[in-house]
């Protein structure tokens, strides 16, 4: 579905494509999709601008940023990527709204190796937490694999699979920076949705005794909220260029 024969087709074929498929599928290739674009407004946001001796300049690069989001530099697909920059953003924000009864409860601990910015660091935690509730949601994952019990199983293997094959093309990346943010919002990305799967497992955790029916790792807990930070400064990036683009005109 990404080429015609003719060699004329502007990509509307694979939405057209995609519209067909079920609602996980074009959820997933969405959230791919708006993890892509995040990664590529960091690119533009922190360009090589100038490598002078020693001094190398880096900076917001417009020009990439209209190559790579403009409607017209990309035939209408820039903006499709920015929604689902948005799309993924709005995903994320739900799953810290969804787990925050995990943290509050008073057997959670962070195990810093402090005990002072153990409880610090919770309590900076809880206030994000406390923000997203306050944020008016728009997104409801209730929707996603709501058919048989069979079918939804299968799915969500599905979806777990291909998550762990993106983390093992990132093995492949040369760059070490790359690899370690691009496997660390790939993990992010996986931890939300296993947030957003068990709010009934997460709803009936006990308040003073270890949890039996959901648990997060540490690993997990850095990914996701680190993951949420990257996209929260591509939103904030975005911003940017706006007013940059403006100011060009």
């Amino acid at each position: 579905p990404l080429s015609s024969p003719e060699g004329g087709d502007d990509g509307e074929s694979f939405y057209t494509w995609l519209e067909g498929l079920c609602l996980e599928k074009r959820v997933f290739y969405k959230l791919i999709s708006g993890l892509h674009a995040s990664i590529n407004l960091h690119l533009c946001a922190n360009y090589l601008l100038e490598e002078t001796w020693g001094k190398p300049r880096w900076g917001p690069n417009v020009k990439e940023f209209t190559r790579r989001f403009d409607p017209i530099e990309t035939k209408g697909e820039g903006p499709r990527r920015l929604k689902n920059l948005y799309f993924l953003y709005l995903i994320e924000l739900r799953a810290l709204s969804k787990v925050a009864p995990y943290f509050e409860r008073s057997v959670v601990d962070l195990y810093t190796g402090n005990g002072r910015e153990d409880a610090e660091s919770k309590a900076l935690l809880l206030d994000i937490f406390r923000d997203t509730k306050s944020f008016r949601m728009h997104f409801d994952e209730k929707s996603m694999f709501a058919g048989d019990k069979k079918g939804a199983k299968s799915l969500k293997e599905e979806f777990r699979l291909h998550f762990k094959n993106i983390s093992r093309i990132m093995d492949c990346v040369g760059c070490d920076k790359c690899r370690l943010w691009g496997k660390l919002q790939t993990q992010g990305l996986g931890t939300a949705l296993k947030i957003l799967f068990s709010e009934k497992e997460i709803q009936s955790l006990p308040e003073n005794s270890p949890s039996k029916g959901f648990q997060l790792t540490r690993q997990e807990i850095v990914a996701l909220v680190n993951a949420f930070g990257r996209l929260s400064t591509s939103i904030r990036e975005l911003q940017n260029f706006k007013v940059l683009l403006q100011q060009t005109r």
